[in-house]
């Protein structure tokens, strides 16, 4: 055991202590290149009790920690993010694969978590009102509800997991996390950079494994609320496995976010914001804008533009070519299967305008691509692929747009472009998404929203983030209060 990390291993961190568990590792390595980068300690099963009882015990005295310490904490941690911004970001890029600016992104993204985090008085504040009833003052806490879990997907290694874990502990609980094999070491630094900012031994735990350690802490007896992200098969039967156990339970799942292009739209602008949506992250996102419709008679003229911008992206390796735009797919069964959408789409007649399956020929690579006259009951329109494979369908009118949209059995993101007020307010309040862009290109919620996914793009009730990821990790108390004036007789008033 030891308190200090090595960059060169990811191990599980427990009790404040770095430590070796389970017997099987899992190699990490660079997707562009293949380059080895570390071994991640896979922990099993049984191992998840040492974590989860070291969490339990610190949770009785960081629950009853004023508030005020643990914003204090806060501001360490977010100060120390700050400082670290820039290695984080590298070490983002060297195992996911991200450009260095989607990378400080990512990390920018989390830390303004944090911020948020520093202000957590504001959404645990007390509420009531005197005189409910009779002689009755009424009031209500916010009290942290124990030993929390987050199981966080490959695609964000540094903005999901300060999704969860800043907001848990600040509300008083303690939170043990479950990364990503795939991208183990941006968890570990965040893990390492949180106890350097004050956080009690145990508060914060961090153990890698496979499907066994999960379903381990989602069901054991002692963690009371489940927080994931990953693809939509694997968030339904974590939500279901977590709610049989009584688990508190917040899973959100894939998307197919469309983006919808009016007759009227600047063409510049919405290109620029589709060409970023579309392929950004290489679209390993689940916000990524990987289907538009094409309203009335924009068609021709936009994929033309998106032609014409595609070809001027770079594919490569983001950690030696600073120049790149499209950084690779994060493993060969990723790159496969965005190999396969292509060839779905192929199959079912659509036009592949723009084919990136042989940009490199080395590492995990496919550059952006573009199928144009996809039809609604494409399979290339209708499956979530994760990577850089955009869709254009074309509508005659916003009402076909937005039915087709509304289809969908997701419901994350959705964006139009236009310059008609009208229209947008006729589309904002006609989608079936959680989240609505008007000429941008990620409607993605920034840190005092929460993100709103719908369908089946999320299960549960609260959502991460903002005022909801607050309540998810909170529980309400009432306290009524009856008094009577019988004191002033007793003193002689």
């Amino acid at each position: 055991m030891s308190k200090t990390l090595t960059t060169n291993n990811a191990r599980s961190f427990i009790g404040g202590e770095w430590t070796h568990l389970g017997s099987k590792t899992y190699d990490v390595k660079n997707p562009a290149n293949g380059g080895g980068l570390a071994e991640v300690s896979m922990a099993t099963a049984s191992d998840v009790d040492a974590a989860v009882h070291a969490a339990s015990i610190a949770f009785a005295d960081w629950s009853a920690t004023p508030l005020s310490k643990r914003m204090q904490i806060m501001h360490n941690y977010r100060a120390i993010l700050v400082r670290e911004a820039d290695a984080i970001a590298e070490l983002i890029t060297a195992e996911h694969g991200k450009t260095i600016a989607e990378a400080r992104g990512d990390i920018q993204r989390g830390i303004e978590v944090v911020e948020l985090c520093c202000g957590a008085n504001r959404y645990l504040a007390a509420e009531g009102n005197q005189e409910i009833a009779s002689n009755i003052d009424a009031q209500t806490w916010r009290e942290p509800i124990g030993v929390c879990v987050g199981i966080t997907p490959f695609n964000f290694p540094a903005m999901v997991p300060l999704w969860m874990f800043p907001v848990a502990l600040v509300s008083g609980n303690t939170f043990i996390l479950k990364p990503s094999e795939k991208v183990p070491l941006t968890a570990c630094r965040l893990v390492e950079l949180a106890s350097e900012a004050g956080l009690p031994d145990g508060v914060l735990s961090v153990i890698h494994g496979e499907r066994d350690v999960v379903e381990a802490l989602i069901t054991h007896k002692d963690t009371v609320a489940i927080s994931f992200v990953g693809s939509t098969p694997v968030a339904e039967k974590v939500y279901q496995l977590g709610t049989h156990h009584g688990k508190r339970v917040q899973a959100a799942g894939g998307a197919k976010n469309a983006l919808v292009v009016l007759d009227d739209a600047d063409i510049d602008n919405t290109v620029r914001n589709i060409i970023g949506a579309a392929y950004g992250c290489s679209g390993q996102r689940c916000m990524a804008g990987s289907l538009v419709i094409a309203v009335g008679d924009v068609g021709d003229r936009l994929a033309n533009a998106l032609c014409v911008a595609i070809d001027k992206l770079k594919t490569g390796d983001a950690s030696r070519d600073n120049s790149v735009d499209v950084g690779p797919l994060i493993n060969e069964a990723s790159r496969e299967r965005v190999e396969r959408g292509i060839e779905t789409g192929l199959k079912e007649g659509a036009q592949l305008i723009r084919d990136g399956r042989e940009v490199i020929n080395e590492g995990q690579f496919i550059g952006p691509s573009l199928f144009d006259h996809v039809q609604p009951k494409h399979q290339v329109a209708i499956e979530e692929w994760f990577g850089p494979l955009l869709c254009m369908m074309r509508a005659k009118d916003l009402d076909e747009a937005i039915a087709w949209l509304n289809s969908s059995e997701y419901g994350n993101g959705t964006v139009i472009f236009t310059q008609n007020g009208a229209a947008a307010r006729d589309f904002a309040r006609n989608v079936q998404c959680g989240m609505v862009g008007v000429n941008v290109g990620v409607p993605a919620a920034l840190a005092p929203y929460s993100f709103s996914g719908r369908k089946r793009s999320f299960f549960g009730d609260l959502h991460v983030q903002g005022q909801e990821g607050f309540l998810f990790y909170t529980q309400q108390k009432l306290i009524l209060s009856r008094w009577d004036d019988n004191y002033k007789r007793s003193m002689g008033w």
